[in-house]
């Protein structure tokens, strides 16, 4: 595998949970009541130091979507998803937005904890806003 470039991100962010590299800044956090098979998650208009899995339809809690599994540009650990399109009208507001599972990630403020996690993530529910 060749040389993995990152984007460093200023301010309060949000890193992987693995490898700490930075996905997201606080400012791009839109909402931290979203679930998944997991527990908790939280919606994002931005991320960044990922790379995209296969597009797929997947009924979630509120309807089914296209969504993208997302992982981490350095480590390859499964993150999150990111919404690609919604059928319902209600939804819409999710396309181009991702979800990054709590379990995954850390604030900015490196955990002592440093584990890889090789279970597989799926994507089950979310709540409405």
């Amino acid at each position: 595998m060749g040389r993995v470039f990152l984007v460093d991100l200023e301010g309060k962010t949000y890193n992987c949970k693995f490898c700490k590299t930075q996905l997201a800044r606080a400012d791009q956090l839109i909402s931290k009541a979203f679930h998944c098979s997991s527990g908790r998650a939280y919606l994002f208009n931005k991320v960044v130091n990922i790379y995209f899995g296969q597009t797929e339809e997947r009924t979630l809690l509120s309807e089914t979507h296209t969504v993208t599994d997302i992982f981490c540009r350095r480590c390859g650990q499964i993150l999150g998803w990111k919404y690609e399109k919604s059928h319902e009208e209600s939804q819409k507001y999710k396309e181009g937005k991702f979800v990054l599972e709590r379990v995954r990630f850390i604030d900015g403020e490196f955990d002592s904890e440093f584990y890889i996690d090789t279970r597989s993530s799926s994507s089950d529910d979310e709540d409405t806003m």
